[in-house]
């Protein structure tokens, strides 16, 4: 079942030009994982990269990543900016054509689950996006889950980089 969902994701990847995603292990995903690294995430600056900046580079322009608290797939405050400047852009630009919006986890929690957590946190996005104009018939998602960490690493520092949406055409 690992190999399909992975090779699955893998030719997924390949065809939406994925510049980077998550990976995790198997492990429990519960508050007490998170207590053990040092927090949830909820003191989450994604400031502390600059301006305007993110880890991985997008396949689409200007498109932001928009970053997540640990095991939660709803939109947090600080990315509503972001993501009515994403809505603009993609309304802006229509020879991008249909956009792909890539969910991805820390690498806390079973395979099985962090796939399906990626999916949320891409739908949400979907949604929000929705909500701001943009033509549902653009949007489509994917989840990496595990599969693709934008930092390496197994601490807060890195996971918290890893909880994210992108975008790719």
């Amino acid at each position: 079942m690992k190999r399909r969902v992975f090779a699955i994701v893998t030719v997924i990847g390949a065809l939406a030009f994925s510049v980077s995603g998550c990976a995790t292990t198997d492990s429990a995903t519960s508050d007490s994982a998170s207590d053990q690294a040092g927090g949830t995430g909820t003191d989450f600056d994604d400031g502390s990269m600059g301006a305007g900046s993110s880890v991985s580079s997008n396949a689409i322009g200007d498109l932001e990543v928009v970053y997540f608290d640990f095991d939660q797939s709803n939109i947090r405050s600080e990315a509503a900016g972001t993501l009515r400047g994403n809505a603009e852009a993609i309304k802006q630009n229509t020879t991008w054509g249909q956009i792909t919006i890539q969910g991805n986890t820390d690498e806390r929690g079973s395979e099985e689950y962090n796939l399906a957590l990626g999916e949320r946190r891409a739908t949400a996005v979907q949604r929000y996006l929705v909500d701001l104009g943009v033509p549902s018939s653009r949007l489509r998602t994917v989840s990496f889950g595990e599969a693709k960490p934008a930092v390496p690493g197994h601490d807060e520092s890195a996971w918290r980089y890893n909880r994210r949406a992108e975008f790719a055409d």
